[in-house]
């Protein structure tokens, strides 16, 4: 069985197809600037890679590329797009309909639309995709909606209520639902596989750092809470996002600066969390190189993230009654040992304890599970390397086998 996952944004499209057999990925690419001038499209096979200059006015036009370059040239994979069995999307926000990937429909698209306010970033994107899918393989090809919120819908309510008037809830959906959850799913599967033991009996901390963050409490195998909140701005500060914030800030600033909300929000999403506070950059690289020259601000900035995602860690293992493993992913999370090395500072307590070495050589490995935990260490501490799109090709299949 042949899958091409997809990831919409508004401008971009990023694509794999794999092969189920074997779960092989055939190829992968990325087209770049839909809509706009300067449209490019990078596709990788074959152990050739090339980016070219293309013509992509909507998604339609840069999905017949994508076929065009899985079908002719030295990218070519497959004979033809009748060799593809289906086509998953990554759909962002699923609300409190979707608790599961399901087979796309007229009606599943109408839902996906209608939750678009809970995600206006996303989901129009996700739809775009999915009518420029139909357009170019028929609307007889199976589409397969896989959702970023579907893993989180086991929190109880008492994790993901707000203390705000109750009818807020039943008439406008305002909760949290939490995001990042085809990794998060992702790697606390692979990490009990790594372990040896059935995700039923583990109590596992999931942690999602990049540039955008999120951290999961992983139960035998279900969420039982997780960082961010109905959007993705709560939780840790990030890249770019503030994190949790107190509400009256909102408004202080608001009409203090004399802004609308729109600038306001801007300002949540786009100039805040590494970028905001360091001054520097919104990536942690940069902010890191500036500490080490002395920028104080860029130091601040890295001391309230690790501490961040610290009290989340603690938290939950006091949520939860214990913790058997810590998993850490994403960009920052797979890459960078130096956070890793200061968010598990002072933990022994906690019996959370990692190994120098091992932290530090994790790029050198070359595996996608590193285990880090220091001898004697009564919890485990694992790198996991995320896998998304694999997450979403599994979905998929499993939800074509079951139909």
């Amino acid at each position: 069985m042949k899958i091409l996952v997809i990831n919409c944004g508004s401008s971009s499209l990023k694509y794999q197809l794999i092969d189920m057999d074997g779960e092989k990925v055939l190829c992968k690419g990325l087209c770049e600037r839909i809509g706009m001038e300067s449209s490019m499209i990078t596709h990788e096979a074959n152990g050739h890679k090339a980016t070219t200059p293309a013509i992509f006015p909507t998604h339609t036009e840069a999905f017949g590329e994508v076929v065009k370059k899985m079908t002719t040239g030295e990218g070519k994979v497959i004979d033809q797009v009748s060799e593809i069995d289906a086509i998953g999307h990554r759909v962002v926000h699923g609300g409190e309909k979707f608790k599961q990937s399901c087979l796309i429909t007229p009606d599943v698209v109408k839902a996906i639309h209608d939750l678009s306010p809970l995600a206006p970033l996303h989901n129009p994107a996700a739809i775009l995709g999915i009518e420029a899918s139909y357009k170019v393989f028929g609307e007889d090809k199976p589409n397969i909606a896989v959702f970023d919120t579907a893993f989180h819908s086991t929190m109880p309510s008492k994790a993901y209520m707000y203390a705000i008037p109750y009818e807020y809830y039943e008439k406008y959906g305002v909760r949290r639902y939490g995001f990042h959850g085809t990794s998060h799913k992702y790697v606390s599967h692979r990490a009990a596989e790594y372990l040896e033991e059935p995700i039923e009996r583990l109590k596992l901390i999931t942690c999602h750092l990049g540039n955008g963050s999120s951290i999961a409490a992983v139960d035998q195998g279900r969420v039982v809470d997780t960082s961010m909140g109905m959007t993705p701005l709560a939780g840790l500060m990030m890249g770019t996002r503030c994190g949790d914030l107190d509400p009256s800030v909102v408004n202080y600033l608001k009409y203090t600066l004399e802004i609308t909300g729109h600038q306001l929000d801007e300002i949540l999403n786009k100039k805040s969390g590494l970028l905001g506070v360091s001054g520097v950059s919104s990536d942690i690289r940069d902010v890191e190189s500036a500490s080490k020259d002395g920028n104080e601000r860029a130091q601040l900035a890295l001391d309230m993230l690790n501490y961040q995602i610290k009290k989340i860690i603690g938290s939950y293992i006091a949520a939860m009654g214990g913790v058997d493993a810590i998993v850490f992913t994403g960009g920052i999370g797979e890459h960078d040992d130096e956070s890793r090395a200061k968010i598990c500072h002072h933990m022994d307590w906690l019996g959370v304890r990692i190994d120098t070495d091992k932290n530090h050589n994790v790029r050198n490995q070359h595996k996608d599970v590193v285990e880090i935990t220091a001898w004697g260490a009564r919890v485990r501490t694992l790198v996991v390397e995320t896998n998304e799109e694999l997450m979403i090709a599994r979905d998929t299949k499993e939800v074509l086998e079951n139909q």
